[in-house]
């Protein structure tokens, strides 16, 4: 089975980018979360999140994208005051992250079309 995920951590500015190919559904987002809490995956260092959605699109009913931003809310002792930049290219697959930022409890996160923009708002740049 080919891989839907993979984890880099850039040590230099404290990101955990999180890159996903292929369909994604919200099962696999919870499950891949799930194992990189439970492996260790998200060091201590880390100052925010970059989840790269340029290689995947996701497959899952937009009515049913709160819960993306309910697993965050149930886990913020690992997403707690971070930011989580989501960088999508299409324009179908935009919605998704518009509606989780809707639904920010307790982090924040917000849709972004390229990586040097996601970057500098995580590390609070103007």
């Amino acid at each position: 089975m080919e891989e839907k995920f993979k984890y880099i951590f850039d040590e230099t500015t404290g990101i955990l980018y999180k890159y996903y190919y292929g369909p994604i559904t919200l099962g696999d987002i919870y499950s891949s979360w799930d194992e990189a809490i439970s492996k260790n995956l998200i060091p201590k260092e880390t100052k925010g999140f970059i989840l790269d959605y340029r290689k995947a699109n996701f497959d899952i009913d937009v009515k049913d994208s709160p819960g993306i931003a309910d697993y965050y809310k149930n886990h913020l002792d690992v997403f707690g005051n971070y930011k989580i930049a989501i960088i999508t290219q299409s324009p179908k697959d935009v919605v998704i992250p518009m509606i989780v930022e809707e639904k920010d409890d307790g982090y924040s996160s917000q849709p972004f079309y390229t990586v040097k923009a996601a970057i500098k708002w995580i590390l609070g740049e103007s």
